[in-house]
């Protein structure tokens, strides 16, 4: 008798269920604005290695998903140059969640409503494990970084930088 784990069968989980990709589900006491820092900490690994999923419009209602380390941030002036359109922004909640069909903090690139194009930091794929959203707010999966793109056609890019200070 096989024991099944004890997290949530989100459409994510599902996604990587079918199409064969192996991985951990790590559920963690999810904190309203405590974003990757407050996943790390809970589960006990650097936050560098804790991938956010990040939706984002280039045009009007034409959505993209960016993966970008817990501790960086998205430079949306290179994202727009590499694109080659003339600006990129953070979708407001309701859009992302129209697009994805996750609420904001529980937003995987795993599942999503609509296909969304994905974009990755480069540097992802440096790391031996990544955490990243399976679904639902205060629940991670961690996969090896090469099955991310087996699972999801990934482009990556070079649009990382410090988060701002204040």
């Amino acid at each position: 008798m096989s024991h099944e784990p004890d997290y949530p069968v989100t459409a994510a989980v599902r996604f990587l269920r079918q199409n064969a990709i192996p991985f951990q589900g790590h559920l963690y006491r999810y904190i309203e604005h405590g974003g990757t820092a407050a996943a790390a900490e809970a589960l006990e690994v650097p936050e560098h290695a804790v991938i956010k999923t990040l939706v984002m419009d280039c045009d009007p209602g034409k959505g993209l998903i960016v993966l970008m380390h817990g501790d960086l941030e998205v430079s949306t002036k290179e994202l727009a140059r590499f694109l080659g359109v003339k600006s990129v922004s953070p979708s407001d909640p309701a859009q992302a969640a129209r697009l994805t069909g996750y609420l904001v903090g529980g937003t995987s690139p795993f599942g999503t409503r609509t296909d969304l194009p994905v974009y990755a930091e480069a540097s992802i794929f440096g790391l031996p494990t990544v955490y990243i959203n399976g679904g639902k707010r205060g629940f991670l999966v961690s996969i090896p970084p090469s099955e991310l793109k087996r699972a999801l056609q990934v482009t990556e890019v070079n649009v990382a930088i410090p988060p701002r200070q204040g």
